[in-house]
């Protein structure tokens, strides 16, 4: 009896031992990670073996311990879906890809070999994956976008750096108000009695050069003769005072946001950009989704794209993300991704910058296996989860910005929908004046057809006439004093 007691003493502690050192290997290797849910796996749970890669933000190794977008991802299924999970990582550090041999690689081989029952990675959903494995519904969507540095694409200060302020829409709108107010000023002047008292015999200071050279003093904030007197000259001289005013502060302010900013209109704007320039080097992933992307593209941009990069296959591929962003922070390199990762990349390094086009709309999804049964279950899970907010909480966790404290906003040219309520200002006052000096003249009409004894219009029509030809009537008089004296 003591002899059995004592070898099944013997033998529960070497079980014991045996599965605390197993315990103990699985928390050293950061590649292994085992996860429950509350209720843990020995109350029946499946248990799904999880394949994943390594990529900031979304599975990072941290104190021995995996964590990142995709593990909060992971970890709110398991707890909606009630399964236990096990992650490894990727053997080859691949995504998925047919290779030469006609095989599979990275994750997608390895849920075809069945050594992994789902992937929870930043894994493209494509059409050549579809036809091999299943996909859920997609949990972030993303684009092709290109990854640069901003001191490699900062353009060199134009001659005409002074412009950049206004768009060149406001500049067109500036030079046709300038035109207009100086001949409404021209045109007001000639109307209103009050800048002349005998229009036949006197000359009217207000000529059109004159009225051109007081709208550019105004604009100089410098005072120019002729003076006005007329209340309508001067309503319109007020307006148009107000609206360099206004206009020249929001110059300097922009000026002065342009030169803080260092901000300059990136050269490489598109993807076509990027072709036709010689300084940068470009290139994507090896094997990834990108990569084939340009490769059946029938765009005659995107071929061009693939055909570069396929002669300098051993050059410009990179194998990781972490490469690809250390390539473009330490030469002259354009890295082609996901333009999800690459604002994170830009968030994390301030040096960095994404092209603004974006192209190929896709999306993140987690593989299956097919006709797999959790295929639907993630999917409506995933759905649940970005109905209930925690994908964008998740979203905001992990691609939290370090460059906050020098981040500036982005500058652009100020626009003519900006400066709408000014140019609708200098309007009414141009109309106000005008119609100041018709009242103007209207008065004297009235008050001159009393004393002809003709009618109103009549002499109304007379003035105006007169005044629009003033220099003709001036000439023929002076012409006619001429032969008079001789």
């Amino acid at each position: 009896m003591d002899k059995g007691l004592h070898f099944i003493f013997c033998v529960v502690t070497t079980m014991l031992l045996l599965r605390g050192s197993s315990l103990a290997g699985e928390k050293k290797d950061p590649k292994m990670r085992a996860g429950t849910d509350s209720r843990g796996p020995e109350e029946g749970l499946p248990t799904l073996t999880v394949t994943t890669i390594l990529e900031d933000p979304y599975v990072m190794v941290r104190s021995a311990e995996l964590e990142g977008y995709c593990i909060d991802l992971l970890k709110a299924l398991a707890a909606m879906l009630h399964f236990s999970y096990k992650v490894k990582v990727v053997g080859d550090g691949q995504y998925g890809a047919v290779s030469s041999s006609g095989n599979w690689t990275g994750m997608i081989g390895e849920i075809l070999r069945q050594e992994a029952d789902i992937a929870v990675a930043p894994l493209t959903v494509t059409s050549a994956r579809e036809e091999v494995v299943s996909f859920t519904t997609p949990f972030l969507q993303t684009g092709i976008g290109i990854l640069l540095r901003k001191d490699t694409v900062s353009q060199e200060m134009s001659f005409f750096h002074f412009l950049a302020p206004f768009s060149k829409e406001t500049w067109t709108g500036l030079l046709f108000a300038y035109v207009l107010t100086c001949f409404c000023l021209f045109l007001v002047a000639r109307l209103s009695p009050c800048e002349w008292n005998e229009p036949k015999n006197e000359e009217n200071h207000f000529t059109f050069l004159n009225s051109l050279w007081f709208g550019a003093g105004a604009l100089a904030l410098q005072g120019v003769t002729p003076r006005p007197k007329a209340l309508s000259v001067r309503v319109i001289a007020a307006v148009w005072w107000l609206f360099t005013i206004a206009l020249l502060a929001a110059y300097i302010a922009n000026f002065t946001a342009l030169l803080s900013s260092g901000s300059e209109q990136l050269p490489i704007q598109t993807f076509e950009d990027l072709v036709k320039q010689r300084k940068l080097e470009f290139g994507t992933l090896d094997g990834s989704s990108t990569f084939y992307f340009f490769k059946n593209s029938k765009n005659p941009i995107h071929q061009m794209i693939y055909e570069y990069m396929d002669k300098r296959r051993d050059h410009v591929l990179v194998k990781t993300y972490q490469e690809a962003v250390q390539r473009v922070l330490e030469s002259n390199y354009a890295f082609i991704g996901e333009s999800i990762s690459q604002d994170l990349a830009a968030a994390r390094h301030c040096d960095l910058i994404r092209a603004p086009e974006v192209i190929g709309a896709r999306g993140f999804g987690i593989a299956t296996t097919q006709a797999s049964l959790w295929t639907k279950k993630l999917s409506v899970a995933v759905l649940k989860l970005r109905e209930s907010g925690d994908l964008d909480y998740f979203r905001n966790k992990w691609w939290e910005t370090s460059c906050l404290h020098k981040s500036r906003e982005r500058w652009s040219p100020l626009q003519p929908q900006a400066l709408g309520g000014l140019f609708l200002t200098l309007a009414i006052g141009l109309a106000l004046g005008v119609i100041a000096a018709v009242v103007e003249l209207s008065n004297k009409s009235r008050h001159a057809a009393a004393h002809v004894k003709k009618s109103c219009c009549s002499v109304f029509t007379e003035e105006m006439c007169t005044r629009l030809r003033i220099k003709e009537n001036t000439r023929q008089s002076q012409e006619t004093s001429g032969r008079a004296n001789a």
